[in-house]
């Protein structure tokens, strides 16, 4: 089993490797900007692993209903990536985390449906305080950082539509797929020292719009 304690020293030793990121700019001019949060809290299971929290959208929603989702959204008028990402975890699953607690950012993925959106790494502590709204979310799980880092989590496949290779990461015995699971893929790679873009990954045509 893949070994991310959920220490201090792991927690450093992460921040080290987020900071020097090598980030790959983009000509987003013609996108919205959007921001999600990749928010790492200790594992449910006493196992003292580290986990990240992963929510899953109401059947209600117009958009992209039921699916699993990172907490986040469209940036506000004025608002940094980093602002946007910590005020959409609050209001989503009711976790307010301050500016000390991120530690810093990975590439955009541009979406489909137009978004440029960029992943905050935060750190939300062994027991984060948790209370979804009902309005958005339905659930919210702690995914052990193992499970999408392991070498066969993540499967590409093709699709006709696309000459981009799909990608999708096994979870729970189900996949997420893009944008979030490309977000989290170069996540996982930068947890194994590897610096691997995902700008090259498609989402299933259902996640077009």
């Amino acid at each position: 089993m893949i070994d991310f304690p959920f220490t201090e020293d792991w927690r450093a030793d992460v921040a080290k490797r987020v900071a020097a990121f090598p980030h790959q700019e983009q000509d987003a001019r013609d996108l919205k900007r959007a921001a999600v949060c990749i928010a790492i809290a200790e594992s449910e299971d006493d196992s003292g692993q580290a986990s990240f929290l992963l929510t899953r959208r109401q059947s209600s929603l117009r958009a992209h209903s039921g699916q699993w989702a990172l907490p986040g959204g469209r940036c506000d008028a004025g608002e940094t990536h980093v602002q946007t990402a910590l005020r959409e975890l609050e209001e989503e699953i009711g976790l307010k985390l301050g500016e000390g607690m991120v530690m810093g950012t990975l590439d955009a993925y541009h979406s489909r449906s137009g978004y440029a959106i960029t992943p905050v790494i935060v750190w939300a502590g062994m027991k984060p305080r948790i209370t979804p709204n009902p309005d958005e979310v339905a659930a919210v799980y702690r995914i052990p950082l193992a499970q999408i880092a392991a070498e066969q989590a993540a499967i590409f496949i093709t699709i006709p539509e696309s000459e981009r290779p799909v990608i999708r990461l096994a979870v729970r015995d189900r996949h997420i797929h893009a944008p979030t699971a490309a977000l989290l893929y170069q996540f996982a790679e930068l947890l194994h020292g590897r610096v691997t873009r995902v700008d090259q990954l498609e989402q299933p045509v259902f996640a077009w719009k």
